[in-house]
C-alpha cells in the first residue's frame, strides 16, 4: 500500500491546526510547523469573541453566515472552550436608528437569531449599562478561549498521527524544477520547547504539498517562492480589565469603528479594538493614547470602566487580504472573508497552496476547504469530520460538575479546572500527591500545571496559554515562581531559571501602557517580589567577600547581613531571629498574605 501524502503546514494559530487535524484525521502525513509557541501570532492577540455574525450582518453579509453556521458548530465540538454569553448591539441616543434597523434586517437575512430589548431590558441583562442606553439587540455571541482551542485541535492532529513541531521558524521554501518540495526550518535550541521533536538546529523538511497558513506572515513565506501574496496587515490594540465588568458580549451598534466592543473573557474583560493598516506584523506595539481611547469611550457603554483597573494592554494583526482586482484605501473596508490561493494555478508554482483572510470563528471551515483542495489533489476520496467529532475536552462534557468532594478542591477552583480541562477534568485532577492552588487568581492547580508541562515541556509559556497561570490580576506576581519551582525534577536548574526568566518578561510587556492607579502600584510589589528580593533582573551586586555595588552606583555592604540581626531585635517565637516576611520569603513565597 503506497504511502500517504506529506502536508506541511506553515503556521501554528487556529487555522493551520484547524487544517493539521483535519488532513490528519483524513488519514494524509502532516508536519505543522510554528515560530512561536502555539497561538504566536493573530490566534494569541484576539478579543475572545465568537461571532454570532451580527457584528457583519450590514457590511459583510457573506462573512456573516459563515460566522453564525461556525458559531454553532463550536459550541458542539468544542464546548469546554466555549462560553455562550451572548451579545448585545446597544444604541445611544447618537447612534442611528437606521443603523439599528438596517442591523436587524440583516440579521433576519443572514439566519442570525435577534431580538429587540428596550434600555430597560438590556440593563436588567446588564445593570452596568449606561442610563441612556435606549435599546438593544441580542443575537447569539459568545467567548471563546483561542488558546484551549488550538492546543486541543495540536492535540486532536497529534493522536491522529501529525507531527507538530513549535519554536521552529521556516527560512526557506525548497523549490526544484519550478515546484515547491518542501521547507529548511530552524529549531529553537533547548530542552522542552516544543510539543516533541528535535532539539535545535536545522531541519529540510521534505514534502508533497506546502501548505500556507501563516496569516499576516504570508507573504514573507510566499516570497521565499517568488509569489506575491497582498497580505494587508492591520492592527487592533485591546486592553485587559481586572475583572469581568459584563458578563454579556457588549458591541456598540454603530459602523465598525474603534472601540466598540467588550467581551468578557474568563474572568477578565477585554476591551477593542482599533483598526490601522501597518507594514510589519512584528513591529507595532500599542501607545498609551490607543488605551486611553479604549477606556474613554467604552466607557460610554458602561461607565464603570473609567474608574476601574486596567491590568495589561497588547495588540495583534489581522491578516487582511484584498484581491488583486478591488482596491481600497481604508482597511475597515476590506471582506473579513478568507481566499484559498492555489499557486499552481496562480503562479504556476505547484506543490504549494496558502490560505489568507478570515476570522477566527471561521478557522475549521477554512481548514476543511482547504483539505478538501488538498485532497483532491492527491486523488483521496475522505469527507471531512471535523464538524462533528468533538476536540479533545469536549467529549460528554458537563461544566457544572462539582469535584469538591471528589478530588478535595474548594468548589469555585473545582468549577474553574474542570471548565478548562473538559472531559479530561477526571484523568487530570485525579492525583495521589497534593494538589495545592499554584496559581490564585485564575484557580490553577499543581495537576494542571504538570499535565501541561507533560505536553509542553519548559516553556512556561506554553504551559501559561494550556492553564491560564499568570494570566490574573496579579499577572504573575505570586505565582511565576512557583510555576517555575514545578520544572524541578525533570530539568536542569538552568533550564527552569530560563524558563522563569522568559515567562516574567513576557508577562511585563503588557502592562507598560497600564501603569497607574492600582496596577501601578500591583507592578512595583511585583518588582519588588521578582526583581528585588529573588533577584531576577540579575542585578550584579559586584564581587568580593564583604562588599559590592549595587545597581544605583551605592556600595553594599554583605557582611551586615552576616552579623546577624542588630542588638536589640526582638526574636520571633521559636528563636530564629526571622520575622513572618522573610519567613514568606524563605518558603518560597507560599503565604497569601
Amino acid at each position: 500500500m503506497a504511502s500517504p501524502p506529506h502536508v506541511a503546514v506553515v503556521g501554528g494559530g487556529s487555522t493551520g491546526t484547524g487544517i493539521a487535524r483535519d488532513l490528519a484525521m483524513r488519514g494524509l502525513d502532516v508536519t505543522l510547523v510554528e515560530q512561536g509557541n502555539l497561538t504566536h501570532g493573530t490566534t494569541g492577540r484576539m478579543h475572545g469573541l465568537l461571532h454570532s455574525g451580527g457584528r457583519y450582518a450590514v457590511a459583510d453579509q457573506a462573512s456573516a453566515r459563515e460566522c453564525i453556521a461556525e458559531n454553532r458548530v463550536l459550541r458542539d465540538i468544542a464546548s469546554h472552550c466555549v462560553e455562550m454569553t451572548g451579545g448585545l448591539f446597544v444604541k445611544r441616543p447618537e447612534d442611528s436608528e437606521e443603523y439599528f434597523q438596517e442591523k436587524l434586517q440583516g440579521c433576519a437575512d443572514c439566519g442570525i437569531p435577534a431580538e429587540v430589548l428596550s434600555g430597560e431590558e438590556a440593563r436588567a441583562m446588564e445593570p452596568h449599562l449606561a442610563k441612556d442606553v435606549e435599546k438593544a439587540l441580542s443575537v447569539p455571541d459568545g467567548a471563546v478561549d483561542p488558546f484551549r482551542l488550538v492546543v486541543a485541535n495540536a492535540a486532536s492532529a497529534q493522536e491522529h498521527g501529525a507531527r507538530i513541531e513549535t519554536h521552529s521558524t521556516v527560512t526557506d521554501l525548497l523549490v526544484e524544477d519550478g515546484e515547491v518540495v518542501g521547507l529548511e526550518v530552524e529549531h529553537a535550541s533547548g530542552a522542552g520547547k516544543r510539543v516533541h521533536g528535535v532539539a535545535g538546529g536545522t531541519e529540510t523538511i521534505r514534502a508533497d504539498h506546502v501548505v500556507n497558513a501563516s496569516g499576516a506572515w504570508a507573504g514573507q513565506i510566499g516570497e521565499m517562492a517568488g509569489v506575491d501574496i497582498a497580505v494587508r496587515p492591520s492592527k487592533g490594540v485591546m486592553t485587559i480589565m481586572n475583572v469581568r465588568q459584563v458578563d454579556t458580549a457588549i458591541n456598540r451598534c454603530r459602523p465598525k469603528g474603534d472601540a466598540d466592543i467588550i467581551v468578557p473573557h474568563e474572568t477578565t474583560a477585554i476591551l477593542g479594538t482599533t483598526d490601522e493598516e501597518v507594514d510589519d506584523p512584528e513591529d507595532y506595539p500599542e501607545e498609551q493614547w490607543e488605551v486611553d481611547q479604549m477606556i474613554e469611550t467604552l466607557s460610554e457603554l458602561v461607565p464603570m470602566l473609567e474608574e476601574a483597573r486596567s491590568i495589561r494592554s497588547f495588540w495583534g494583526v489581522r491578516p487582511l487580504y484584498e484581491p488583486p482586482d478591488v482596491g481600497s484605501d481604508d482597511p475597515t473596508d476590506i471582506t473579513r472573508d478568507y481566499f484559498l490561493l492555489d499557486h499552481a494555478e496562480r503562479d504556476d508554482l505547484p506543490g504549494l497552496t496558502s490560505i489568507v483572510g478570515g476570522k477566527f470563528t471561521t478557522y475549521r471551515m477554512m481548514g476543511e476547504e482547504i483539505s478538501d483542495h488538498v485532497c483532491e489533489k492527491f486523488g483521496i476520496d475522505a469527507d471531512c469530520r471535523t464538524d462533528e467529532v468533538p476536540l479533545p475536552g469536549s467529549e460528554d462534557f458537563e461544566v457544572l460538575r462539582d469535584y469538591m468532594d471528589e478530588f478535595g478542591l474548594r468548589s469555585p477552583i473545582g468549577r474553574r479546572s474542570v471548565e478548562r480541562l473538559g472531559s479530561r477534568a477526571e484523568e487530570v485532577l485525579d492525583t495521589d500527591g497534593p494538589n495545592p492552588t499554584l496559581c490564585a487568581c485564575e484557580g490553577v492547580t499543581r495537576a494542571e500545571v504538570q499535565d501541561a508541562i507533560d505536553g509542553a515541556g519548559s516553556d512556561l509559556n506554553a504551559v501559561r496559554i494550556r492553564t491560564r497561570a499568570s494570566m490574573g490580576n496579579c499577572q504573575g506576581g505570586f505565582c511565576c515562581h512557583r510555576l517555575a519551582s514545578e520544572l524541578h525534577g525533570e530539568y536542569d536548574e538552568a533550564t527552569a531559571r530560563a524558563a522563569w526568566d522568559e515567562l516574567l518578561q513576557e508577562r511585563w510587556k503588557g502592562q507598560r501602557h497600564a501603569l497607574w492607579g492600582e496596577q501601578l502600584s500591583q507592578a512595583m510589589l511585583n518588582y519588588a517580589l521578582h526583581a528585588a528580593t529573588q533577584n531576577r533582573d540579575h542585578d550584579p551586586a559586584g564581587s568580593g567577600e564583604s562588599g559590592g555595588v549595587a545597581g544605583d552606583g551605592t556600595a553594599v555592604d554583605f557582611g551586615a547581613f552576616d552579623s546577624g540581626p542588630p542588638t536589640g531585635t526582638a526574636e520571633d517565637a521559636d528563636g530564629s531571629g526571622r520575622d513572618g516576611a522573610t519567613d514568606a520569603v524563605a518558603d518560597g513565597g507560599q503565604r497569601g498574605d
